[in-house]
């Protein structure tokens, strides 16, 4: 959970190119969507020859998330969730029953937050926040499918236990949640948060993924891997000494 800046669509749309990929194959698009209180940055994704997409990280505003996907003209199959904090799953179990869909994600290990969240949401004066079980959980290594899209998992924990990172390597961006901000990182004083291996997946889950993998955050402004690992406080390599 983190702060971010005024609630909006963000007009940071686009479709990643790779000179390795065909102009025929199909992209990933995204539209940023900062939701409740919390600015949590919801990600609609969907694949552009299908039109088929995906929620990730629908922490709430559900009506207003359907309504985006209506504007682009996207069929949501899915919602993913990288982890099981409120601000990230608190609407998951809502757009599941409005459009029958399945939850993929986060990490089992994520259980005991997704079963906390409507007791969290009462606690934070977050309304309609639900509790929620996945259809499928995610490991290490496992991929997700967006239409004809497919999109990796890292299981990052740290900010939580179970939390996973989706990433689509050819075009270069990864859906991080609480993982690493730009100029941050994930709280770890939450419940079984733990700074050392949050740290520990950064350098050896996302790192190897390249510099120039821009990533979305769960708050606040992307930024690519290249960037954090000069500038970020935290784990740039100056700060961790691996220079």
């Amino acid at each position: 959970m983190r702060a971010a800046s005024p609630r909006r669509i963000s007009p940071w749309q686009g479709r990643w190119r790779s000179s390795r990929v065909s102009e025929e194959s199909p992209r990933l698009q995204v539209a940023i969507i900062p939701v409740t209180p919390f600015q949590q940055n919801c990600s609609l994704v969907w694949c552009t020859r299908t039109m088929r997409g995906a929620l990730i990280d629908p922490g709430g505003e559900v009506e207003r998330l359907l309504g985006a996907a209506r504007q682009q003209g996207v069929t949501i199959d899915k919602v993913l969730l990288t982890h099981g904090h409120l601000d990230h799953a608190g609407g998951a179990a809502a757009v599941k029953r409005a459009l029958g869909v399945p939850i993929e994600g986060p990490h089992q290990d994520d259980l005991f937050l997704l079963e906390a969240i409507a007791e969290q949401g009462e606690r934070y004066g977050l309304k309609g926040a639900e509790s929620c079980l996945p259809d499928r959980w995610l490991e290490d290594g496992d991929t997700v499918s967006v239409g004809e899209i497919t999109i990796g998992v890292r299981h990052c924990p740290g900010h939580t236990p179970g939390h996973v990172v989706f990433y689509r390597a050819d075009q270069r961006i990864a859906f991080v949640g609480d993982v690493l901000f730009r100029g941050s990182v994930g709280r770890t004083d939450f419940p079984r948060g733990n700074h050392g291996a949050l740290v520990e997946s950064i350098l050896t889950r996302l790192w190897p993924l390249g510099d120039e993998m821009r990533f979305v955050p769960g708050h606040g402004q992307i930024s690519t891997f290249g960037w954090e690992r000069k500038t970020n406080p935290y784990v740039s390599d100056l700060a961790l000494g691996r220079e």
